[in-house]
């Protein structure tokens, strides 16, 4: 094991479950939700609000690029995650996109509504993230741009004319969502055509479409990778922000890890979230799943009882569209009987990091076996007690840093780099990752 400089991220010792966990959990509102509504928001044509938002990293720096191009942003409750939101007049301003890619990626085509020039810049490993994609779409509808990645400038006198534009978005739908957001409040609309191979994440620009409707905006979506945004006004209304389901599935992942059960409050029983798909991956593994009616909330809640004999099995499967479960999926798969194959995730070479070849290299320096493919992994099982301790980098990504924590349920010694990195969309994991390892009368005390 390396020794870590002074200024290196501290380590967090992931904690091993002496025994199946029993738990009930309560996570906090999607970021993908909270982020499309403070967009959707910025532009209408009034006053909205978004209740269960959630405060993070991400929607911290999305709120705070908002209000300084005019956005009048403000919490009405205790604890900031009911947001009344003032759409107001854009204008210039400077926005820190800090890693997030729906900031980087959502907030220049609003920009290009400012009507002055707005500045973007980020993490020092945000700059080595594509954008020229839609930094090259915006310039093709009429709006001035000042470089290719970050940093960048987005300059428009008047309001663009906006039309139809072809990219390949295949590297992230990002890049079509984060258009067709502000496509209403371009002159001619916006059309957007993706013209490049496979286009991942399916389920975002679906998420998009839905909420776009929702604000009353016209979409037509009736041609095959081809979206068009008509113009007209962003209706203000009021938000309900569902929980983030991509950040519940470390603790349904601790319930197959350890045999255990765990139940999430408030799942819903249609969504647009790319999360939901945990449910069949978890079934497929060897894990019982059920959706029943919650009896404290009388909503939907989802609970996973890992297999009594804590043996998971591995699974094929195309991720194409659901690539933000890879690094939990790829966890559970290092603790398999048998072999898995995770694949149509190429794109996940420019997330946070590269998260296909950090996964290799973090599953086989502790004793893992897993093998990178052109557009995906291939994890051979070893046996639990094959693994063994050792440091897990996170890279500065939140899925990274929950990947390792759910191997260390069951692999003695494993030591998480910058663990507070998941406070980009989970702020609190570290605690509610002891809460649901603690004692049920441990947790009862703490109300």
């Amino acid at each position: 094991m390396n020794s870590l400089k002074h200024s290196d991220p501290p380590l967090w010792s992931a904690p091993v479950a002496s025994a199946p966990v029993d738990c009930e959990v309560t996570v906090p509102g999607s970021k993908s939700i909270t982020n499309r509504a403070l967009v959707l928001t910025a532009l209408a044509d009034g006053p909205s609000t978004i209740r269960g938002a959630l405060r993070s990293r991400d929607t911290e720096l999305m709120i705070n690029a908002l209000r300084g191009m005019g956005v009048t942003v403000t919490p009405s409750d205790d604890d900031g995650t009911t947001l009344s939101v003032d759409p107001g007049q854009l204008g210039g301003g400077e926005v820190d996109c800090g890693l997030a890619g729906t900031v980087m990626r959502f907030v220049p085509p609003v920009a290009a509504l400012a009507g002055a020039p707005v500045h973007f810049d980020g993490d020092p490993q945000a700059r080595k993230r594509p954008m020229s994609t839609i930094l090259d779409a915006l310039r093709e509808l009429g709006v001035e741009v000042t470089g290719d990645r970050l940093p960048f400038t987005v300059t428009a006198s008047a309001t663009p004319r906006g039309g139809t534009v072809d990219i390949d978005a295949s590297a992230s739908s990002q890049f079509v969502s984060g258009l067709l957001l502000a496509g209403a409040r371009f002159g001619e609309g916006i059309t957007v055509r993706h013209t490049g191979d496979r286009l991942p994440s399916q389920p975002h620009i679906e998420m998009t479409v839905a909420m776009l409707r929702e604000a009353g905006v016209s979409v037509d979506c009736s041609a095959a990778n081809q979206w068009t945004v008509h113009p007209g006004p962003v209706g203000a209304r009021a938000w309900l922000v569902e929980p983030d389901l991509s950040n519940a599935t470390p603790f349904l992942a601790a319930a197959a890890v350890t045999g255990g059960r765990v139940r999430i409050h408030d799942w819903p029983t249609h969504t647009t979230q790319a999360g939901d798909a945990i449910r069949g991956i978890l079934a497929e593994m060897g894990c019982a799943v059920e959706i029943s009616a919650d009896p404290q909330t009388g909503h939907s809640s989802l609970t996973v009882t890992g297999p009594a004999d804590g043996v998971l099995h591995g699974i094929s499967r195309d991720l194409g569209d659901i690539g933000e479960l890879t690094p939990t999926v790829a966890a559970l798969a290092a603790l398999a009987d048998s072999p898995s194959e995770l694949t149509g995730i190429a794109h996940l070479r420019g997330h946070e990091t590269d998260r296909l070849k950090a996964l290799s290299d973090g599953l086989n320096s502790l004793g893992g076996d897993c093998t990178e493919l052109e557009d995906g992994l291939r994890i051979q099982p070893v046996g639990r007690s094959a693994l063994h301790g050792g440091v897990w980098e996170s890279h500065h990504d939140h899925r990274m840093a929950t990947a390792g924590a759910i191997l260390g349920l069951a692999v003695p010694g494993v030591e998480v780099v910058d663990i507070a990195t998941t406070g980009k969309t989970l702020p609190g994991f570290e605690r509610m990752w002891a809460e649901m390892l603690a004692p049920d009368e441990e947790a009862s005390e703490r109300g």
